[in-house]
């Protein structure tokens, strides 16, 4: 199980079109998806993710009105005020959590500030055994989180082996 974020990061840009073929590839092959789900699982189990908090440092966070309403509320602030002070609008993602120089503003050191509210798209992170849609479609972003994520990365080499993706 490979945790150390530069060969991660490494190994994963080296990845990324095989990664982008592997996607395609399940598209077109049957497989089982709650298999797949149960091996990513067990990698999810075998990381500690507040020992890394990559995906924190690195990703940005949409945030929907329910997740500003939410942070809002757990911060003890109007919307407005945490619509203001809190996130930024991008053009191409929307409403996201603002970042400073070591990544989500909510993060102190490798742990989460707001872990209890936070956004949903943290709670479901990295979108291998729950998330939006089904696991293909949830594919389309894995390629880029296998950079930096080890969950990601350690399950895509997994799937591949399982489902006899070849290069």
């Amino acid at each position: 199980m490979l945790t150390d974020l530069v060969q991660i990061k490494r190994f994963g840009e080296k990845q990324r079109d095989d990664n982008q073929k592997f996607r395609a590839w399940l598209k077109r092959h049957n497989f089982v998806e709650r298999r797949l789900k149960a091996m990513a699982q067990d990698v999810e189990a075998k990381i500690d993710c507040t020992a890394c908090a990559n995906c924190c440092r690195v990703a940005t966070t949409p945030v929907t009105e329910r997740d500003a309403e939410n942070l809002a509320r757990f911060l003890r602030v109007k919307l407005a005020v945490f619509l203001r002070d809190y996130t930024v609008e991008t053009e191409d993602e929307g409403r996201v959590l603002k970042r400073d120089k070591n990544g989500c503003i909510f993060l102190e050191g490798n742990l989460c500030s707001v872990y209890e509210a936070r956004p949903n798209t943290c709670e479901l992170f990295p979108h291998l055994v729950k998330g939006n849609g089904s696991l293909l479609s949830r594919m389309w972003h894995m390629p880029d989180r296998a950079v930096y994520c080890p969950i990601v990365y350690n399950t895509l080499e997994e799937w591949k082996v399982e489902t006899g993706f070849k290069k």
